[in-house]
């Protein structure tokens, strides 16, 4: 895509949804970062079910320390992985209180040193909690970025350095949540759904995924 092409194609998606946000439910920073790290190989609907009842107990990093790793494990029994993750909760949460004073640090690099952060994990926890202009590059956002043309590479982190250099202003803090969410429900893995599509006419897939019978497909002018 070209400069008009990338400023047209985050257009249509912020018409589409003006305020596009997380759909992990949170209340401060610190219960993000746990949700984000929960969300590892699981669907944010299946981390919601298991936080809303672990977040009315745990507020910060010592009452998850105070809580367990016995009884995290038990809140998130429902969740892949939950072995690993009840340690590294407890285990970032320890850090947390002992290097940060309880606060969920600012930057990239102090993020991705606390057990079970990587790089999409702080990526996520600075855009929406702080409000700073990451990508974080997710499954779909990986699968937008190459099968569209808006920022095509071979690993996360190339389509991450292409997001981050083709994305202008005014668009580059909520990037990341319109292209995860047009991922999730409108340029799925295996059949996107093309006739919703508000970016049908600049995206380079082919052939386009047609309309189920009885069903008519909304009218696009082609970008000029």
């Amino acid at each position: 895509m070209n400069k008009a092409q990338v400023f047209e194609f985050y257009s249509r998606l912020a018409e589409a949804d003006p305020a596009p946000t997380t759909e992990l439910e949170y209340s401060s920073p610190y219960t993000l970062l746990v949700a984000v790290v929960l969300s590892a190989q699981a669907t944010d609907v299946s981390v919601n079910l298991a936080t809303r009842d672990l977040f009315k107990r745990v507020r910060s990093p010592r009452h998850m320390v105070d809580l367990g790793e016995d009884a995290v494990r038990e809140a998130i029994k429902t969740i892949g992985l939950f072995n690993t993750k009840a340690k590294n909760v407890i285990a970032l949460s320890e850090a947390l209180i002992g290097d940060h004073g309880g606060q969920v640090p600012q930057t990239r690099e102090a993020l991705e040193a606390l057990p079970g952060v990587g790089r999409k994990t702080a990526n996520v926890v600075l855009n929406t909690a702080f409000g700073q202009e990451t990508f974080a590059v997710d499954t779909h956002i990986f699968r937008v970025g190459n099968r569209t043309g808006l920022a095509p590479g071979k690993t996360p982190l190339e389509v991450e350095l292409k997001l981050d250099k083709v994305t202008p202003q005014p668009f580059r803090r909520d990037a990341h949540h319109w292209l995860i969410l047009h991922g999730r429900y409108i340029c799925k893995a295996r059949l996107p759904l093309c006739w919703k599509c508000p970016v049908i006419d600049l995206c380079r897939y082919r052939p386009k995924t047609p309309p189920p019978k009885g069903s008519e497909p909304a009218p696009l002018e082609p970008l000029a």
